[in-house]
């Protein structure tokens, strides 16, 4: 195991081990710890694999942003909300850009960068893994780089930039910031998208919340945590979105990580208390950052 001794964003050493411990639900059953930096409040699986390790905790039927797996009533609803997501992502990045060339990355079997594409964007996509990779080309006909290829891609040539609940799976931090900076054109969009740690459905299922998903989510982002990464980094936080959706999806997850069950009807009920709550303050279960490159 790799535990980090400084914060990944503000270099502290000032760390609190355990805040929470959290299973592995999917893969491996093992229980791992969630870190605090008494700095800056950021929170992050530690330890956490090592990186040639890390690969083992994806290999399952039900790691559904890898495959177009029907089986399960769980994965025939994520599917079913997805057609409705992938409408609204690209309509909020149309919104936000007057360009067309789009990178996204961890882009998974691609249906988001094929989405893009017939809505007129020019679609690049970034994605780890080579099954994905394959399906997101030879279904989808997106073109689509490994990992590796990512620092090749020429500076200022992307107008847009979008992260749907990847960069709590990145390793270095810093690197892939600066890669965003580099890449995106002047006045260029960064697109964000995260699971909540502050959301009403996270305080109230604790370590069994479907969304710390350890340890593939290294890092657990609240809105303090983007606001102090868009300062570092030179941007602009211009909107921070909603994902309502994920309140019902996540609840039925974690009552399953609590009681062995679905118990779809429950979670249903639970995921609206919870996006109702959330309004009070836009702490919803997974939240949309919209931020401009400042130079």
């Amino acid at each position: 195991m790799n535990a980090l001794k400084q914060c990944p964003v503000c270099g502290s050493d000032q760390l609190v081990p355990e805040v929470l411990s959290a299973k592995d639900f999917l893969v491996s059953g093992e229980v791992f710890n969630i870190a605090r930096c008494n700095s800056c409040g950021f929170l992050f699986t530690n330890p956490r694999p090592e990186d040639e390790k890390l690969g083992e905790y994806y290999q399952s039927t039900d790691y559904i942003s890898h495959s177009e797996t029907k089986k399960g009533m769980v994965n025939k609803l994520y599917l079913m909300a997805r057609r409705y997501t992938l409408r609204r992502k690209v309509k909020i990045v149309a919104r936000n850009t007057t360009g067309k060339r789009l990178l996204d990355i961890g882009c998974g079997v691609g249906a988001f960068p094929f989405e893009a594409k017939q809505r007129g964007f020019d679609v690049l996509g970034i994605e780890p893994e080579e099954s994905a990779r394959s399906i997101a080309e030879e279904k989808y006909g997106v073109n689509v780089l490994p990992v590796p290829e990512f620092i090749q891609i020429p500076d200022a040539s992307r107008d847009a930039i979008t992260l749907w609940h990847v960069l709590e799976h990145v390793e270095d931090i810093d690197f892939y910031w600066k890669n965003f900076s580099r890449i995106l054109s002047a006045g260029g969009t960064l697109v964000v998208a995260v699971p909540n740690p502050e959301s009403p459905d996270a305080v109230y299922y604790r370590g069994n919340w479907a969304a710390y998903d350890v340890p593939r989510h290294l890092y657990h982002f609240r809105k303090d945590d983007l606001r102090f990464l868009a300062k570092k980094y030179d941007f602009t936080l211009r909107q921070i979105l909603p994902m309502k959706l994920d309140a019902y999806y996540i609840s039925m997850l974690s009552e399953k990580n609590t009681t062995g069950k679905s118990r779809l009807i429950s979670s249903f009920f639970k995921g609206w208390r919870f996006n109702a709550k959330a309004r009070r303050n836009n702490n919803y279960s997974s939240l949309i950052y919209i931020l401009k490159k400042n130079n």
